[in-house]
């Protein structure tokens, strides 16, 4: 039986949230020259849609300008659109299509149990995951750039969520310290943060929640939900493979060049 990848359980001096899974402020990771990302400037989380009242005056209190959804039609369909925060832009910016993923919950909706086990198992289901993050990587670039130049321009303090806070987010959030600079050991560490039991993904397909699942449905579903070493680095893989550097996939595949990079840089950094 596969495990599920865990971090240590420290204490945590993150709000905790009914409705929001996955919150955290990415500030405090080391980056270029020796400094830090400031805190209270970018923040990632899973959706929105079933925040309190509570954690929505939570939310409102960090003073958000932009909120980034990665969600595609079909996730907003299911989980309903983010709740409003006033004065804060919302912009959605799928990086998946609404097919992605559909046919494996119309399996488990219909209780499809052989028909799980014939696409996800025997590994099926990391390589699938794998797929999908050198696809975002690759054929995404245009969603990254606008996120990078929003970012560098006045859509601060930031916060990015998808359905679950740890794929789409977590290669959006990765290229932004990208970026900035972060070392990719520290950028690691931070997506793997989202393994916590208290952050991840609660599923819930219309009538079918993780409780009522099959245990072999829940193990054959366990890669989707996990935040692995091995997925991230097939994101950087596929950027050595495509562009070859860094410094090239954010110059000629995000169109975001050096100049670029330095105002990111003193709007997101702070120290030296």
């Amino acid at each position: 039986m596969t495990q599920t990848p865990q971090v240590p359980q420290a204490p945590s001096t993150e709000p905790e949230l009914a409705g929001v899974r996955n919150f955290r402020d990415v500030g405090g990771l080391p980056a270029a020259d020796g400094r830090r990302v400031r805190t209270g400037v970018l923040f990632r989380s899973g959706h929105l849609a079933s925040a309190t009242s509570e954690d929505a005056a939570f939310l409102a209190s960090l003073g958000l300008h932009t909120i980034f959804d990665f969600r595609n039609s079909a996730d907003v369909a299911l989980e309903g659109p983010d709740v409003a925060l006033p004065g804060v832009r919302h912009l959605n910016i799928p990086l998946t299509d609404p097919a992605h993923g559909a046919e494996f919950w119309k399996m488990v909706r219909d209780g499809e149990l052989d028909q799980l086990r014939a696409v996800l198992g025997d590994g099926q289901a990391a390589a699938r995951m794998t797929t999908t993050y050198r696809e975002i990587i690759r054929d995404r670039t245009a969603e990254h750039s606008r996120v990078l130049h929003a970012l560098a321009g006045d859509s601060v303090p930031a916060l990015m969520h998808c359905a679950a806070g740890k794929d789409r987010a977590g290669l959006s959030i990765a290229v932004a310290l990208l970026a900035l600079g972060v070392e990719r050991d520290a950028i690691e560490t931070d997506y793997l943060a989202s393994n916590a039991a208290h952050r991840r993904y609660r599923m819930h397909r219309d009538d079918t929640s993780q409780a009522r699942l099959p245990d072999e449905a829940r193990e054959l579903l366990s890669p989707l939900f996990d935040a692995r070493a091995d997925y991230l680095a097939a994101a950087f893989e596929t950027i050595a493979e495509t562009w070859g550097t860094v410094d090239t996939y954010l110059r000629d595949g995000l169109q975001f060049g050096p100049a670029d990079r330095e105002r990111l840089r003193e709007r997101f950094l702070t120290g030296a």
